[in-house]
């Protein structure tokens, strides 16, 4: 699947400013992307590498109007697997690059959720328990506003309100207190409502081309609106806190956002 992608924002720094912004799909094996960035001409400019090396961040520094933009296409070529049936990969089979996403972080607190976690999805393990803990969300929870950029995935299981970081986070912690490893990942989809930077999970299971063993990231989105054959990574992280599209280190206003991803080919 091909997507489009016209993405735009515009914010104030109403003194000089570091911050951190990553809005370009990732260069990575599973997408081909072929698209354009510009930004506001800034005082500083350098790109780095984000979390996991998956996409890159960019490191600005201004003051007043910033506008970045960009425009594109992705073709998406991923591993596309049922979750139902994808086994667990033994705890004590991960590799070391998956333990940090079993462990709590800001936003995931997953030790605060394994007996209800055990006494939920107990009986089940692997993709079957992913598959539940999403199914469960989508019973459970109603999608709208509400929730603001310090929710946690406690707030909104208490709340049983949110967005999709909210949802993502949930499931994330679910998982993690599980044993599975998860992590949040920050993506361009086009029947996002409404229309917006969306997020999703992915989940440390069994590699389905491989014989003898071994696991693959697979994607899992919660709110029911991303498919993965049709979603377009930005980056990833332990929950959002390390993949914002915009993290400032100073005062800042957001004066507009403009989203529009739309499919053009198979």
């Amino acid at each position: 699947m091909t997507i489009s992608i016209d993405a735009e924002i515009v914010y104030s720094f109403p003194e000089p400013t570091d911050f951190l912004l990553q809005i370009e799909p990732a260069i990575i094996p599973e997408q081909r992307v072929d698209g354009w960035f510009e930004c506001t001409l800034t005082e500083h400019f350098a790109r780095v590498a984000a979390q996991d090396t998956i996409g890159e961040r960019i490191w600005l520094r201004h003051q007043g109007e910033f506008i970045a933009s960009y425009k594109g296409t992705v073709a998406i070529d991923r591993l596309l697997a049922p979750i139902a049936r994808l086994a667990a990969v033994p705890t004590h089979e991960l590799p070391g690059e998956t333990v940090q996403y079993l462990m709590d972080s800001r936003y995931c607190p997953a030790d605060r959720f394994q007996s209800f976690v055990c006494g939920e999805f107990g009986e089940l393990s692997g993709g079957p328990m992913i598959e539940a803990m999403r199914d469960w969300i989508a019973d459970h929870f109603d999608y709208g506003q509400g929730s603001t950029a310090t929710t946690t995935a406690l707030d909104t299981f208490v709340e049983r309100r949110g967005v999709c970081r909210d949802y993502a986070h949930v499931l994330i912690t679910f998982a993690r207190a599980a044993a599975i490893p998860a992590r949040f990942a920050s993506v361009y989809a086009p029947d996002v409502e409404p229309k917006d930077f969306h997020a999703v999970a992915e989940v440390f299971l069994a590699d389905p081309t491989l014989s003898l063993g071994g696991g693959a990231w697979h994607m899992v989105d919660p709110t029911g609106m991303a498919e993965p054959a049709d979603i377009a990574k930005i980056g990833i992280g332990r929950d959002a806190a390390d993949v914002s599209f915009l993290t400032s280190y100073g005062p800042a206003e957001m004066k507009s956002k403009s989203i529009e991803v739309r499919r053009i080919g198979g």
